[in-house]
């Protein structure tokens, strides 16, 4: 009997709460926690595709990174048997995915940054020769940097699929990810809808351009780092010797007192300060997409 006032009770309530929704029509989707949550998942989408990462979602990004904080919290605290270790070093996993995709994202840009000259020396010389747009930018699947092939080939397929020269660059940003990629895709777009009788002068302009960016800049990466690699060096060295610390459970006993985490939450917020004064000082701008 009390199952049965329960069970009506609970369909009379939801009951109840579709009528309250239809009747004041709440858009749930701009409520401004939903809207912060989509914001994110936005940005980490971005992130990962930009690192070249794919079938990674950011959900996944996020039960990735507390997986690795409980199994090495389990893993130091059978070995230490000091929880305030062990959660410290917690905490270190469940960053440590995000700070890889960071590292992915910065060397992935790196990477392309001395490959697009190439790109725009093809689509010139392609141009040059009479090619239409959709076949220079598919001709790059053949004669284009071998990193970058199977995403024009990629390309090629949609627009012989599809034959929407403006959607399928569209996904072509996607697959790229790349403010420079941006510049040149948007370049051909407006090129093909209007007309442009300059696109060789603007491509050999910009790949001159790109050619000194990316030597200028290895120039500069060159000089600066031995500061960051220094920052790493200084940061990683206390917390090496607390985890050969942590194979002698006697030695990291105290920790686990007031005064030992007040040491280690003095320490590490000082550790990142220190570390991210340093990345700052050392780190060159890096360009955003405007044009995504």
């Amino acid at each position: 009997m009390n199952g049965t006032v329960v069970g009506l009770c609970l369909g009379a309530g939801s009951i109840a709460l579709m009528m309250w929704y239809r009747d004041v029509n709440v858009d749930f989707a701009r409520l401004p926690g939903v809207v912060r949550i989509n914001r994110w998942r936005a940005d980490e989408r971005e992130r990962l595709m930009s690192a070249g990462i794919r079938g990674l979602s950011p959900g996944g990004m996020v039960a990735l990174s507390l997986v690795a904080g409980c199994v090495v919290f389990l893993t130091l605290l059978g070995i230490s048997h000091s929880r305030t270790v062990s959660a410290a070093f917690a905490i270190l996993a469940v960053l440590a995915p995000s700070t890889f995709v960071k590292s992915r994202v910065k060397k992935r840009g790196d990477f392309l940054s001395a490959l697009w000259p190439d790109v725009v020396d093809n689509l010139s010389s392609a141009v040059r020769a009479g090619l239409s747009l959709p076949q220079a930018l598919s001709q790059l699947g053949e004669k284009g940097p071998v990193e970058l092939q199977p995403v024009f080939i990629k390309f090629g397929r949609d627009y012989e699929a599809t034959g929407r020269f403006g959607d399928s660059l569209d996904r072509l940003k996607d697959d790229l990810s790349d403010p420079v990629a941006d510049r040149i895709i948007e370049a051909l777009r407006v090129a093909r809808d209007v007309g442009g009788n300059d696109l060789g002068r603007l491509l050999r302009t910009l790949s001159a351009f790109l050619r000194d960016d990316a030597r200028i800049r290895g120039e500069l990466y060159a000089r600066q780092s031995w500061t960051i690699n220094g920052a790493r060096l200084a940061v990683a060295s206390p917390w090496l010797l607390l985890l050969f610390l942590a194979f002698r459970p006697q030695a990291v006993m105290p920790y686990d007192s007031p005064t030992g985490i007040f040491v280690l939450l003095v320490g590490a917020v000082i550790c990142i300060c220190a570390y991210q004064a340093m990345v700052r000082i050392g780190s060159l701008p890096r360009e955003r997409r405007v044009l995504k």
